[in-house]
């Protein structure tokens, strides 16, 4: 008995002192390259290659960078860049956008118009600078400047209006337009991306115009004044460059038409489209 009680005694005094020998030779015990955790920063200091923590909400990073935090963005699209055939003659035209943003302030570039190849001469051209703010996941609310340059006479706009996403995956760009001569419009275009296959596209397009009241020097009246019907088709050869061949359908509306058929023009045309869009 006083034999395994010895034993007994014994083992407990080993098992005691194994996980302090194990302690005081740990070091030997580890893999040549392991290194040890580096110290904790002072009080109210960060470690240098994390981001701070955000004084101004009490939030804390936990010595983790953020990844993709307001970070700065931007990109460039052609979405037309197209030769236009019809009736009365060809034009060139061409539909970009530009912007730079964070999360959720973003600002816009965009111009639009058409060059006469008849008449060597620009038929239209305008362009836009926006303020946008993201007001959910798919829709910005923006406004700014627009000034025509042509046609003559040249005219400045205050813009406001929402640009986004609109169930199922409808692009819409809506706007009103508010002229240096307290001149009221409303336009929005719509677009939308039916995919034959990965890579072929056919893409149908609306753009309608609204005006508040008769401007003259314009041609155009109250009321519905122009409407566009587009249909294009294009093949992504890569997903930043995509030719394209369609057809395009213009028409004056109300008062506005009235005007333009009483100047003996045709307020109606039909053109064959072919351009390429791109990004990057």
């Amino acid at each position: 008995m006083k034999q395994i009680f010895r034993n007994t005694l014994s083992f407990a005094l080993f098992a005691m002192a194994a996980p302090l020998t194990y302690s005081q030779h740990a070091g030997h015990a580890m893999p040549d390259d392991y290194q040890s955790p580096p110290p904790l920063p002072p009080e109210g200091q960060a470690i240098g290659k994390y981001a701070p923590d955000d004084p101004g909400t009490g939030a804390t990073n936990f010595g983790v960078a953020p990844v993709h935090d307001n970070q700065l963005f931007y990109f460039f699209r052609a979405d037309r860049f197209e030769y236009r055939s019809f009736d009365d003659g060809e034009v060139a035209l061409w539909d970009i956008q530009a912007w730079v943003q964070r999360d959720y302030n973003k600002l816009y570039f965009e111009s639009e118009g058409e060059y006469s190849l008849d008449e060597d001469s620009f038929e239209s051209v305008q362009t836009e600078l926006l303020y946008g703010r993201a007001i959910s996941s798919f829709w910005d609310l923006r406004g700014g400047l627009r000034y025509d340059f042509e046609p003559n006479p040249e005219r400045a706009f205050a813009v406001l209006g929402i640009q986004g996403l609109a169930p199922q995956w409808f692009e819409v760009d809506a706007n009103f337009f508010l002229s240096e001569d307290a001149d009221l419009y409303f336009g929005i275009e719509a677009e939308y991306d039916l995919l034959l296959t990965q890579r072929l596209i056919l893409q149908p397009r609306l753009e309608l115009d609204l005006a508040a009241q008769d401007v003259p020097e314009y041609g155009t009246g109250a009321g519905f004044t122009g409407i566009e019907l587009g249909l294009r088709l294009r093949y992504e050869i890569s997903r930043k460059f995509a030719p394209y061949i369609g057809v395009s359908w213009e028409s004056a509306l109300g008062e506005t038409k009235n005007i333009v058929e009483s100047n003996g023009a045709d307020p109606d045309s039909t053109s064959f489209v072919a351009g390429i869009r791109f990004w990057f």
